[in-house]
């Protein structure tokens, strides 16, 4: 149990996108520093950092190496974290834990991940030899999309919903990829990539850095900016092969659901709790299938929400105010951490056109495998 134990004091973010004049280094740096001027700390106070990374890194995998050498972090404990699309929340999770238990006073969290050089190569396969060629996310996420919209009777126009609402909120964020609104009519006029999936049901392929800085709640004080407290934390690991599990009904993911209850049930919450919330929208679909099995709805009424504007900014529960990875984008290892910087931003108040009015608690999610894994991280204010 962590529950106010460790607070975030200080955040920091790159613009996301096309990052190619940035090095993986120069992204760590940008985003480090930026936590490190919002704390008011000094590099040499960090006693311990946490980088996820999910992509073999410069060096053939020495992330952590790389990390320590771009920002001097020398003769201190530096972990890489990699738990598929979980890795940046996972990352938090885990240096979390350390404070938590004693090991460090203050700690340094980052994700960070460049993809656009790559395209798609470097990717790590999954574990089925009937999976390693020719699968892709869309097509994975498709299957299961497929199957929830034949039992509840979803149409694409509810899936567009959701990308024009987080376009439009991420058209209001200045350090999201995809700056620009978008009608319904052009996402399902948009060229098909899996269906039900066309171009502007998924999130772009992105680069960028995300950082925060977490120390003990009770030294918090000594930092420049109100803190924002860890209220729980949960982490689940299900079959990495779900399409070849006869139990797995394509619903859902079981996963976010254990999750969502271990943090839950470590912040002393339910989700009417929340006030907000930053939640895994790879693909359109998912943003509706997450909210139920983060528990805002049954299973079969998250299209419902979306419908009546529950999930927009001024709606009772809004979910990614930041644009999500729709819009603010997904380089992988950075998108949990972001999030921590997106709810830290909100729960301050300094979110600016895309606020959510008067939060006290927020929370981020991700899922990634797909299904095989999820993180659930509960923020709220002090």
């Amino acid at each position: 149990m962590m529950k106010d134990q460790v607070a975030v004091i200080g955040v920091g973010c790159t613009k996301f996108g096309d990052r190619y004049e940035r090095s993986f280094e120069e992204l760590i740096c940008d985003a480090a520093f930026e936590a490190y001027a919002d704390a008011g700390i000094e590099p040499d106070e960090i006693e311990a950092a946490y980088l996820g990374t999910y992509l073999p890194g410069p060096g053939g995998g020495k992330a952590a190496v790389s990390l320590a050498d771009a920002l001097r972090l020398y003769d201190r404990p530096i972990t890489r974290v990699e738990n598929y699309c979980a890795t940046g929340t996972d990352a938090f999770r885990n240096g979390c834990l350390a404070v938590a238990a004693g090991a460090h006073d203050v700690v340094l969290v980052l994700g960070a991940e460049k993809l656009k050089d790559r395209g798609g190569r470097g990717i790590p396969r999954l574990g089925h030899p009937l999976l390693a060629r020719g699968n892709t996310a869309p097509g994975l996420f498709a299957l299961a999309a497929n199957r929830y919209m034949h039992t509840f009777g979803l149409g694409r126009e509810t899936l567009a919903k959701v990308a024009v609402k987080n376009h439009r909120n991420g058209a209001r964020n200045e350090k999201a990829h995809l700056r620009m609104e978008v009608s319904e009519e052009q996402v399902l006029k948009a060229p098909i990539i899996a269906w039900p999936f066309g171009l502007l049901d998924c999130c772009p392929t992105t680069d960028g850095a995300a950082a925060a800085i977490i120390c003990r709640a009770d030294l918090a004080k000594r930092f420049r900016r109100p803190p924002v407290l860890v209220k729980g934390a949960g982490l689940a690991v299900a079959t990495g092969r779900p399409y070849f599990d006869p139990t797995f009904d394509y619903l859902g993911f079981r996963s976010t659901q254990a999750a969502a209850r271990q943090a839950y049930a470590a912040a002393g919450i339910t989700a009417r709790d929340l006030d907000f919330a930053e939640v895994h929208d790879c693909f359109t679909w998912t943003e509706i299938s997450n909210i139920e099995d983060l528990g805002f709805c049954k299973k079969g009424e998250g299209g419902k929400l979306v419908e009546e504007g529950r999930t927009a900014l001024e709606g009772d529960i809004p979910v990614n105010p930041s644009g999500g990875l729709k819009s603010f984008g997904h380089p992988i290892g950075a998108s949990g951490v972001r999030m921590i910087y997106e709810c830290v931003t909100q729960l301050r108040g300094e979110a600016g056109s895309r606020q959510v009015k008067d939060p006290e608690l927020g929370l981020a999610h991700n899922v990634g495998g797909p299904g095989a894994v999820s993180c659930v991280i509960v923020l709220g204010r002090s």
